[in-house]
């Protein structure tokens, strides 16, 4: 019986657009890859580094946010490590990828897909369409504090 976890969480920027495509049985496969920086300190001065991940969304949320990744854009990664492991030409090769089970926007981005009506939509995030609710829905108090 196994009781190990393997659960990652990242925020970082897309280093290029993201990529779907489709398996023969027709499930999306959306790919990209995110770089995380870490501050560190080298003697006296603090120095940047940058660690490299490579991001697969599987299925209708990989084709409902693939227009948004686009490069520049941060996001949140929720997922788990997956060892992948094959062999080309005689040599054992493996890659270890982040399968997200969940990926949220957060800011924006340098390129052109940073928002939606680049792409000819709404201005909106995707977050903000499934989400958006009426001001009206609580009650509407006039001063800050309601007590």
């Amino acid at each position: 019986m196994a009781n190990d976890i393997n659960t990652v969480v990242l925020v970082g920027r897309l280093t290029r657009d993201a990529e779907l495509k489709y398996t023969n049985a027709g499930t999306a496969v959306c790919k990209f890859s995110l770089a995380v920086n870490r501050r560190k300190r080298s003697g006296d001065q603090w120095t940047d580094e940058v660690s490299y991940f490579d991001v697969v969304l599987w299925g209708k949320q990989g084709e409902a946010i693939q227009q948004y990744l686009g490069k520049g854009k941060q996001v949140a990664v929720n997922g788990e490590l997956r060892q992948n492991r094959w062999e080309q030409d005689g040599q054992k090769r493996s890659k270890v990828e982040i399968i997200a089970g969940n990926v949220q926007l957060l800011g924006g981005g340098s390129g052109a897909s940073g928002g939606g009506a680049a792409r000819g939509g709404s201005t909106s995030t995707p977050f903000e369409q499934f989400n958006n609710t009426s001001k009206s829905a609580g009650p509407d108090f006039e001063d800050d504090i309601p007590f």
